[in-house]
C-alpha cells in the first residue's frame, strides 16, 4: 500500500512556511526555554555541594541565596520564552489551518461531478476536518516536545560527558537504541493506525449515508438491517482500534522496563565514582535531575511519534484526494467561451462510463441558435448522459462537442457554465435563505430583480406567505419545500440567471398540473431568444418544441416536429405516446 506521509509532510510545511518568520521566532523560543531547563540543576548541584560543605554558615547561607536568585533569574527568562513560543504557535497555527482548510475547499470543489456521485458527503467533510487537525496536533507535538527532546538531550549527554566519559556514554547508547526502538516499533504500527482510520471513515459513512436516507429506512423496514450492517462496520472499527491500542501498551510496558535497567544502573554507577572520589553529592544531584528530565521527556517519544502517525495516518484519506489529479480540467491557457448566438454541436461523440460501458455511440447532433428541441426516449437511453457531456459532468471519450464553433474541452469550465442554465429534475438546494438560493443565479441581482424572477417562476406566491418571507431559510438541500417549491425556485434562479443556452431536465416533473400549467407561460418568456434542450418523459409538455430528438441506446432513432414523428407507422415516440395517451405511465 503506497503512504502519502511524505507529500503531507510537504503540504504542511509549504502552509508554515508562509509564516517563516513566526516559525523561526518560535523554533528559537523552545531552544531557548529547553537549553534554560537543563541549565538550572547545574545550579542546584553547586546549591548542594556548597551546602554541605564545611565552612561558616553565614557565608555558605549568602552562597546559598545568590544561587538561588540565578536559578529564580533562569526560570523567570525561561518561562518569557515558553510564552513567547505558545503565542507565537497560536498564530501559525491558526493561520496555517485556515490556510490548509481553504486549500482542500478549493482542491475539493475542483473534482469533477462523478468524484462527488462516488464518495460520502460525511466522509468528505471528515477528511478535511481530520487534515486541518492534524496539522495542529504535528505541529504542537515538534514544537513543544520533539525540538525541546532534542536540545535537552544534546545538552544533558554533552554535560555527563564532560563529567565521566563513561557515565555519559552510557546514557548516549541507551538514547540511540531507545529511539531506534520507539522509530521501528512506531513505523510498523502504521499501518494499523491508517487502517484503523480508514474503518472509522467508511463508519461514518454508512452513518452520514443512513441518516440521509432515514425516510427510506423507515418506510422499507430496514431499521434492523441497518442496524446490523452499521454494527458490521462498527465492529471492523472498534477490533483494529483495539489492535492500535493493545500494541501501544505493549511497548510502554517495554519502554517502562528499559527505564528501570537505565535509572539503576547509571545510580550504580555513581555509587561506583563517588567510591573513587570523583563524584559528590551534588553530582548525584544533578545526575538524578537530569535521569528525571531524561525519564520524563523520553518516555513521551513513543507516544510524540505514535501521536504524529496517528495523525499523519489521520490526514492520509485527505492527502489522497489533494494528489489525485482532477479528472476533467481546464487545458493551459484555456480562453474564455464567448457564446453570442447558441449553436451547439454533437459530432461524433461516444462516452464509456468507467472507461467500459459504452452509454453514447456516434452520436451527431447540430442545433441551431435560438432553436428548441427535445430530448425524449426511454429511461436508461443516455438522454440525460448527453446534457452532462455538454456541461463537462463528464469528459466525452471521442468526438467533440461545440458551442458556437468553440470546442468546449477547450474553453474554461466556468466560462462554460456561465453560458448556461440548467434547472436539473432535483433540484437541491443550499442551507440558506430564499433570497439567497435565487440570487445564485446571478450574484450581482438586486431584491427586485429576484422577485421579478419568482414571479414569472410562479414561486413569488408561496414564498411571501411564509413568516420570513424571501429571509425564510430552506434547510438542508431544500429539505423545507416540497418538490414542486424547490423545481420552481430552480426555474427561478434560471430566470435569473438568463444565460444563452437553457437545459431543463425533467424542470416540471415535481409539478402538479395546476402549477405545470402556470409555469409553462414563465418558461415560454425564459425560452425566448433562446437555445434550448428540453428532458422529458411526459411528452405533453414538449409538443411545442421545434424539434424532438428520439434517443434509444446511446443513438439517434428519430428526430422531427411532434406532428412528423407521430405520422410515422412504427416509431418510437409514436409508441411512446401511445403509451402515455392511454394512460400509463412511461417508462
Amino acid at each position: 500500500m503506497k503512504y502519502h506521509t511524505r507529500l503531507t509532510l510537504k503540504i504542511y510545511w509549504q502552509h508554515a512556511m508562509k509564516y517563516r518568520l513566526i516559525v523561526f521566532l518560535v523554533a528559537f523560543s523552545v531552544i531557548a526555554a529547553s537549553t534554560l531547563s537543563v541549565a538550572a540543576p547545574l545550579y542546584f548541584k553547586i546549591f548542594f555541594d556548597l551546602l554541605i560543605s564545611p565552612g561558616v554558615k553565614a557565608e555558605i547561607t549568602g552562597g546559598l541565596i545568590s544561587i538561588l536568585i540565578i536559578i529564580a533569574l533562569l526560570e523567570l527568562i525561561q518561562w518569557f520564552f515558553w510564552r513567547l513560543a505558545t503565542y507565537g504557535a497560536a498564530y501559525l497555527e491558526s493561520n496555517a489551518i485556515a490556510d490548509l482548510a481553504n486549500t482542500c475547499f478549493k482542491y475539493l470543489h475542483q473534482h469533477s461531478f462523478g468524484y462527488f456521485n462516488n464518495n460520502f458527503v460525511g466522509s468528505l467533510v471528515k477528511r478535511v476536518n481530520r487534515f486541518t487537525r492534524a496539522f495542529e496536533g504535528i505541529s504542537d507535538r515538534i514544537i513543544f516536545e520533539l525540538l525541546g527532546i532534542f536540545v535537552n538531550i544534546i545538552i544533558i549527554a554533552a554535560v555527563l560527558v564532560y563529567k565521566n566519559f563513561y557515565l555519559g556514554l552510557v546514557v548516549i547508547i541507551w538514547l540511540i537504541l531507545f529511539l531506534i526502538f520507539n522509530w521501528f516499533f512506531t513505523r510498523y504500527k502504521l499501518k494499523y493506525d491508517i487502517a484503523s482510520a480508514d474503518a472509522d471513515t467508511r463508519s461514518t459513512g454508512v452513518l452520514a449515508d443512513t441518516i440521509t436516507n432515514n425516510a427510506n429506512i423507515k418506510l422499507f423496514c430496514g431499521y434492523k438491517r441497518e442496524v446490523d450492517r452499521f454494527g458490521r462496520v462498527n465492529e471492523e472499527a472498534r477490533a483494529l482500534k483495539l489492535k492500535s491500542w493493545n500494541l501501544s501498551n505493549l511497548f510502554e510496558a517495554i519502554q517502562g522496563l528499559l527505564m528501570v535497567i537505565l535509572e539503576i544502573g547509571v545510580i550504580y554507577l555513581g555509587i561506583r565514582l563517588w567510591e573513587a572520589g570523583l563524584f559528590t553529592v551534588g553530582d548525584f544531584v544533578l545526575l538524578q535531575s537530569y535521569v528525571l528530565i531524561v525519564f520524563i521527556r523520553i518516555w513521551g517519544v513513543g507516544r510524540i511519534i505514535r501521536h504524529i502517525y496517528q495523525d499523519l495516518a489521520d490526514a492520509e484519506e485527505m492527502t489522497v484526494i489533494l494528489d489525485s489529479p482532477h479528472e476533467i480540467r481546464d487545458i493551459p491557457k484555456a480562453k474564455d467561451l464567448i457564446v453570442k448566438k447558441g449553436a451547439v454541436e454533437f459530432n461524433k461523440v461516444e462516452f464509456y462510463y468507467h472507461q467500459t460501458r459504452r452509454i453514447i455511440k456516434d452520436f451527431n447532433l447540430t442545433i441551431k441558435p435560438g432553436e428548441r428541441i427535445a430530448l425524449v426516449g426511454p429511461s436508461g437511453a443516455g438522454k440525460s448522459t448527453i446534457v452532462k457531456l455538454l456541461l463537462r459532468m463528464h469528459e466525452a471519450t471521442e468526438g467533440k462537442i461545440l458551442i458556437d464553433g468553440q470546442k468546449i474541452n477547450q474553453v474554461k469550465q466556468e466560462s462554460l457554465w456561465r453560458g448556461i442554465s440548467l434547472v436539473p429534475q432535483e433540484p437541491i438546494l443550499f442551507h440558506r435563505t430564499l433570497m439567497e438560493n435565487i440570487r445564485y443565479g446571478q450574484p450581482k441581482a438586486t431584491d427586485s430583480e429576484v422577485m421579478n424572477a419568482s414571479k414569472l417562476a410562479h414561486c413569488h406566491e408561496f414564498i411571501i406567505n411564509f413568516p420570513d418571507a424571501y429571509s425564510t431559510y430552506v434547510g438542508e438541500r431544500g429539505i423545507k419545500l416540497s418538490g414542486g417549491e424547490r423545481q420552481r425556485v430552480a426555474i427561478a434562479r434560471a430566470i435569473l440567471r438568463n444565460a444563452p443556452i437553457l437545459v431543463l431536465d425533467e424542470a416540471t416533473s415535481s409539478l402538479d398540473s395546476e402549477s405545470e400549467a402556470l409555469i409553462q407561460k414563465g418558461l415560454e418568456n425564459l425560452m425566448k431568444g433562446k437555445t434550448v434542450i428540453v428532458i422529458a418523459h411526459r411528452l405533453s409538455t414538449i409538443m411545442k418544441m421545434d424539434r424532438i430528438i428520439v434517443i434509444d441506446g446511446g443513438k439517434i432513432k428519430e428526430q422531427g416536429s411532434h406532428k412528423e414523428l407521430l405520422g410515422k407507422k412504427e416509431g418510437l415516440y409514436k409508441r411512446l405516446w401511445k403509451v402515455q395517451a392511454g394512460g400509463f405511465l412511461a417508462t
